[in-house]
């Protein structure tokens, strides 16, 4: 029998004997990786908070620790990068609801306009539509509309339904961020015990993935800002309404990369559009594919390059397998989660150099001198983590 068995390995090609080999471990990860997945999405209405909730604190956490540096305590500190992020996104939204009470009119009088104008130019342009004709469409888009008010009806109060469990996550939200601001290092070296002598390793990936969080999220700032600045200083240079509104949603898009600039863009586009007739549309366009262009060859790669360095598709297919898991939040998170763990995984296998042997000829004395006991002796050594 055991002849019969070493020649039916014989006879099995080296190549496919391989990719069997490959292909069950393959198998057993993908199962592991759905498992883990479907608790992910199960578990959803909490991994999405403890996600942003780690985004916000690499954004937070700079200003905390200075405050600490300049004397404060931790709690103060905290309660302070707190509160100022809370009034800055008060007063934002303030700023913003004032200057759309104000100038939503007049964007309802520009559009009136310009739908008055489109239709002559329908009735007398090249086209030489007949009134009856273009009455015909306007009720097909009216009766379209009203077709679907049930449906809009229905997401409405769907959306009312889930407005509690958004609000519930916000609070955890907001909980998670300053727990993690004001007791981060204590909170990862009592997470590090747990993994015995393995903890170093676990400490560098973590140190790493932080790193990268930290440089991702600092960038994509930075690059959102500057694309909020570019298309605010556009549309009020155009002279169209909402600019503030549309300019900080273009601010919150760009954490998407490359979707989300086109989708807020779009909404731009329209209200442009609708405002200022289609040759500032076009202008606005050919500005926003410049400025789109510029983030992709310039700002990206030496802003945020640095610290995910993944091919356009690949952040393609990592947008649409977190918008499917999570929708816009999951979108929004997938690339800097997946950086980090792209970053993370190598410092978990790399093993650090050892150190040198002592010389044979004489041993080392201990720091302590003679009779003393070593400094740290019978402590508790394990890695500490500032944040």
């Amino acid at each position: 029998m055991i002849v019969e068995s070493e020649r039916d390995q014989r006879s099995v090609p080296p190549v496919l004997s391989a990719m069997a080999a490959w292909s069950w471990r393959l198998i057993v990860t993908g199962v592991v990786f759905y498992f883990f997945v479907q608790i992910i999405v199960r578990l959803s209405f909490v991994a999405l908070p403890v996600a942003i909730a780690l985004l916000l604190t690499a954004l937070l956490f700079p200003l905390t620790e200075r405050l600490r540096r300049a004397g404060l305590r931790s709690i103060w500190a905290t309660w302070i990068t707190m509160l100022l992020a809370f009034a800055v996104i008060v007063g934002l939204g303030f700023i913003i609801g004032l200057r759309a009470n104000d100038e939503f009119p007049r964007l309802l009088d520009q559009v009136q306009q310009t739908a008055r104008d489109a239709q002559n130019w329908l009735l007398k342009g090249p086209l030489h539509l007949k009134e009856a004709q273009l009455t015909d469409m306007v009720n097909e888009i009216i009766r379209q509309a009203n077709a679907q008010r049930s449906a809009i009806t229905s997401t409405i109060l769907s959306t009312a339904a889930v407005f509690v469990e958004v609000l519930t996550s916000i609070v955890l939200l907001l909980f998670i961020t300053f727990f993690l601001l004001k007791d981060g290092g204590q909170i990862w070296s009592w997470f590090l015990r747990a993994f015995g002598s393995a903890a170093p390793r676990v400490d560098r990936a973590g140190r790493a993935a932080w790193h990268t969080l930290s440089q991702y999220i600092h960038g994509t700032v930075i690059v959102a800002a500057i694309h909020g600045v570019v298309i605010g200083v556009v549309l009020f240079g155009m002279g169209v309404p909402l600019w503030a509104p549309l300019a900080v949603l273009i601010f919150m898009a760009s954490f998407i990369p490359i979707v989300g600039i086109f989708f807020a863009g779009g909404l731009a586009t329209l209200v442009t559009l609708g405002a200022k007739g289609p040759v500032f549309a076009l202008v606005f366009i050919g500005v926003l594919v410049v400025e789109q262009q510029l983030e992709n060859h310039v700002l990206q790669p030496l802003i945020v390059g640095r610290a995910v360095k993944f091919h356009p598709l690949a952040i393609i297919l990592v947008l649409a397998i977190g918008g499917i898991l999570g929708g816009i939040a999951g979108a929004a998170i997938a690339v800097p989660v997946v950086a980090v763990i792209y970053r993370a995984l190598p410092e978990l296998r790399r093993t650090p150099p050892a150190l040198p042997p002592a010389a044979h000829h004489e041993p080392p004395a201990p720091p302590g001198g003679p009779g003393e006991p070593a400094p740290g002796a019978g402590e508790d050594v394990s890695p500490q983590r500032n944040g």
